[in-house]
């Protein structure tokens, strides 16, 4: 497994950081996600099933904006 942060942006209440949550755990190769109230994600992902550009399209997709800090 492979560990990243992402910094998002816009994800400023509970009900915004459960929805990234979900969006991330949802994906193929994702093994753990946890996000903190300060904008960040930190995710445990297999990158031989998704990569971080998976992971930021994934975010985009539900209207955050995503980026490695």
């Amino acid at each position: 497994m492979t560990r990243v942060i992402l910094g998002v942006r816009g994800m400023d209440t509970d009900s915004a950081r459960a929805k990234v949550k979900a969006t991330l755990e949802g994906l193929v190769g994702i093994d753990s996600v946890e996000v903190v109230q300060d904008g960040q994600a930190t995710v445990s992902y297999d990158p031989s099933e998704v990569t971080i550009m998976d992971l930021i399209r994934a975010l985009r997709g539900i209207g955050f904006l995503a980026g490695m800090e």
